[in-house]
C-alpha cells in the first residue's frame, strides 16, 4: 500500500466536480487520495463553500492580482509545492497557466473534459460550447475522458474514458447533465484513486493502468 497523497483541487465555478470528488473521498473511494486543498482562481465561487462544509482548506489565488501567466503561475506552483500537494485536479479551473505549474508537477495534473477527446476538444471547447458542439454535428454517443493536462489544450494522455448515449430530443444542458452524472462523476474519482495507488505509468503520450 503506497502512503497517502494529498490532493488539490482547482476550481473557478460552482465545484460540481469537486462535490463529486468530496463525496468519493467520503465513501473511501479516492484509494489512498486525500484533498488537503481547494484553490479558486477568483473569490466568492460556491466551490469554496464546498470545500468549507467539508473541512477543506480553501484559499483563493486571483488571477486578477498578478500582472502576467508567468506571474499567476509561478505563485500557483508555489502555493501548491509549499501544500506538499502529489497530484492536481483540474475541476472547471478556466485559468490559463504555463509551464511552471507542468514542471513543479509532470504527469501529476489531471483534468476532466465533457466529450469523448479527440472529439469536441481543444481551445473554445468548453462548459455548454462542447454539447452544443456534439448536438450539431448529430452524434449518437458522447461521454467524458480522463487526461493528464499537458501545454497542449486537451492533447495529454488520457486514463479513464466512459460514453453516454445521446438523445433524440437532448438540449446541451440535459446532455451536460447526462453526462456529469453517468460518466465525469465516476470516471474522475476513479482516475484519482488509480494514480493515488500508483497504478498509472505514462510511457510515449499513452496511459497504462496496473489494476
Amino acid at each position: 500500500m503506497s502512503e497517502q497523497k494529498k490532493i488539490a483541487v482547482l476550481v473557478s465555478g460552482g465545484g460540481t466536480n469537486l462535490q463529486a470528488l468530496i463525496d468519493a473521498e467520503k465513501r473511501g473511494e479516492l484509494g489512498n487520495g486525500r484533498i488537503t486543498l481547494v484553490i479558486a482562481s477568483k473569490p466568492g465561487v460556491y466551490a469554496l463553500e464546498r470545500a468549507a462544509n467539508a473541512g477543506i482548506e480553501g484559499r483563493v489565488l486571483a488571477r486578477k492580482d498578478y500582472d502576467s501567466i508567468a506571474a499567476y503561475s509561478k505563485a500557483l506552483a508555489d502555493e501548491m509545492t509549499a501544500a506538499g500537494i502529489d497530484l492536481v485536479v483540474l475541476a472547471g479551473f478556466l485559468t490559463i497557466f504555463d509551464e511552471q505549474v507542468y514542471e513543479a508537477f509532470p504527469n501529476k495534473i489531471l483534468n476532466v473534459h465533457p466529450a469523448l477527446i479527440p472529439s469536441f476538444c481543444g481551445k473554445g471547447f468548453y462548459g455548454l460550447h462542447v454539447h452544443e458542439a456534439a448536438l450539431a454535428k448529430g452524434v449518437k454517443v458522447s461521454g467524458a475522458t480522463v487526461h493528464i493536462v499537458t501545454p497542449e489544450c486537451d492533447a495529454g494522455p488520457i486514463i479513464l474514458q466512459k460514453a453516454v448515449a445521446v438523445m433524440q430530443d437532448d438540449t446541451p444542458e440535459t446532455l451536460q447533465r447526462r453526462i456529469m452524472e453517468e460518466a465525469e462523476w465516476k470516471i474522475l474519482p476513479e482516475a484519482v484513486r488509480l494514480f493515488c495507488e500508483d497504478k498509472i505509468t505514462v510511457e510515449n503520450n499513452k496511459v497504462y493502468i496496473q489494476e
